[in-house]
């Protein structure tokens, strides 16, 4: 069974914007594999690039359900490696990496932050707000173009609630909890009785 979105779902699912983005090489490679992928019917989520161990170009995507199967992964690499060999946005070799998310994912675009309301996160910003760059809190939804936070570590005095720019964060992820990964093997549960 093939539970890929229709293409009018997947043109939407593939143009939302990343809200946090990478810098440097990592955003060269970003901009190669970004269509590439979207004709695959994924989305891109984040690139790092490493210099452990020789170099590695990770490209973490995902489809529209959050997972990426290994079969995806294989198919994602086979798409790219052509690419970006001809366009060589890296200096020298390197290793590429396909993965998907995980459970303790990056929250990269504005959906991110309304599909896991309710699960704890952890935001760097770029600059402080009241003197401070790092939140942690749960996720509450978006408001324009924020993301709401309840921070866990508020004094009795303080709202414990924040709003956040997305796109003034340098970082955002979930963190890995008991109830994140209660949730992930419910989802995984259901897709797999689904499938059957």
């Amino acid at each position: 069974m093939d539970d890929r979105p229709t293409s009018v779902s997947l043109k939407s699912f593939t143009d939302e914007p990343r809200l946090i983005i990478e810098p440097g090489r990592a955003a060269r490679v970003a901009a190669l594999a970004e269509p590439v992928l979207a004709a695959l019917g994924y989305r891109l989520v984040r690139v790092r690039v490493s210099g452990f161990a020789g170099c590695t170009v990770q490209i973490m995507a995902e489809r529209p359900d959050g997972t990426l199967t290994i079969e995806d992964c294989e198919a994602a690499s086979r798409a790219l490696s052509p690419v970006l060999d001809v366009t060589d946005p890296i200096e020298g070799s390197y290793r590429l990496e396909i993965s998907s998310p995980g459970i303790d994912r990056p929250l990269v675009r504005r959906s991110d932050f309304d599909r896991y309301a309710g699960q704890v996160a952890q935001v760097e910003m770029q600059a402080p707000i009241d003197g401070r760059r790092r939140f942690r809190g749960e996720l509450t939804g978006t408001a324009g173009e924020c993301a709401r936070i309840r921070r866990s570590d508020a004094a009795a005095n303080e709202n414990p609630d924040v709003l956040l720019r997305i796109d003034d964060m340098m970082e955002a992820k979930l963190v890995l909890t008991d109830a994140l990964v209660s949730e992930a093997l419910r989802k995984s549960k259901h897709n797999q009785t689904k499938g059957d």
